[in-house]
């Protein structure tokens, strides 16, 4: 009796291992019993200060942020502007500056706003050491200096980089880095930039105090063996000059995968605010790929019922804080997140 306890027992661990086999064999196609974990929040959890707390503090994201979006921007906590017609208002003289954010400009780069989108400026003929300011009378009336009362940062500003100097007027001049700070008069809707280079001496703020458009990421160059027309797939193969070839989605964004996740037993590690950074890649048409294997392509069902594009049975995101295309800026994120090669597997973290 026990021998045949004994072989019924084998025949359970048999069909069991069995289906293991089966179900791993095929996670290189479309999976949707994924199993989720506990949300982890690495990167996308709220800060004090109000923005999204992802460690390096890029705030900006894709379309909307309420999914994966469809082009360059800011999203909608870094950019309070969204539904402004205009900055004409913030750009008056004298209004307050707000929150602080970072904003994708085209043809500029990633420049510092106000709180309704305006972009702001600094002035080659100023000092940042010690902070001084060369703009005053009708130069004043053109670019208006930015008050430092009440001005703070969001993501992507170190806040110690904000300061003020004292006008001739008596008035407090915000300063970013030492620079003293302006709006263009000419500026009249939330994101335009028409006074970068006016003069030659004026220039659209990065976060970090510098120019912005010394800062603006080259576009990407396609892998070797590549035409430029076949980065227009869904999904295809950049090269990065200290990570090699990696995965571009259509839109030219670098996608990673998650070292919280697991594609076995699989499971999905971002979830809830995490999603505020890390935006899970649509899933392509496998036909329509370039560079990488379609054997290694595949999607996965969401918890929400959206599908999203695996990469050698690992779900793979896009990241808010890459504002342009070909940005690396996620990639070794905290030890967890990495960019993919065209072998499906992570790039390495010393890239």
């Amino acid at each position: 009796m026990g021998a045949v306890v004994n072989n019924k027992r084998r025949g359970v661990m048999l069909g069991s291992v069995a289906a293991v086999v089966l179900l791993a064999a095929g996670c290189g196609s479309d999976t949707e019993n994924f199993r989720t974990a506990n949300a982890a929040q690495p990167a996308g959890s709220k800060s004090p200060g109000g923005g999204s707390g992802n460690g390096d503090g890029y705030g900006a994201g894709y379309g909307s942020g309420s999914g994966s979006g469809s082009g360059y921007g800011a999203d909608a906590a870094a950019d309070p502007a969204a539904g402004s017609g205009s900055a004409a208002g913030a750009g008056a003289k004298g209004a307050p500056a707000g929150q602080l954010a970072v904003r994708a400009v085209p043809a500029v780069g990633n420049v510092v706003t106000d709180s309704a989108g305006a972009t702001l400026y600094r002035f080659d003929k100023d000092t940042a050491q010690p902070p001084k300011s060369a703009c005053d009378g009708s130069c004043a009336t053109t670019w208006p200096a930015v008050p430092a009362d009440d001005a703070t940062a969001s993501a992507g500003i170190d806040t110690n980089l904000l300061g003020a100097v004292v006008r001739p007027d008596g008035t407090r001049q915000l300063t970013l880095a030492g620079w003293p700070v302006y709006r263009y008069a000419q500026d009249s809707r939330p994101g335009e930039a028409k006074g970068e280079g006016v003069g030659g001496t004026w220039h659209a703020l990065a976060a970090d105090g510098k120019k912005a458009v010394d800062q603006k990421p080259a576009a990407p160059k396609p892998a070797e063996g590549m035409s430029m027309g076949q980065m227009g797939a869904e999904l295809s193969v950049m090269n990065d000059a200290k990570l090699g070839n990696i995965l571009m989605d259509g839109q030219g964004r670098t996608l990673y995968r998650f070292n919280n996740d697991s594609a076995w037993p699989m499971k999905f590690g971002c979830l809830g605010a995490c999603l505020d950074t890390w935006k899970p890649a649509a899933a392509v048409d496998k036909k329509k790929v370039n560079g990488i294997a379609a054997a290694l392509v595949g999607s996965v069902k969401r918890p929400d019922g959206t599908m999203q594009l695996t990469i050698d049975c690992w779900p793979v995101y896009t990241f808010t804080g890459d504002t342009a295309p070909g940005q690396t800026n996620g990639h070794n994120k905290q030890g967890l997140w990495f960019a993919v090669t065209d072998a499906g597997k992570k790039a390495p973290a010393a890239g």
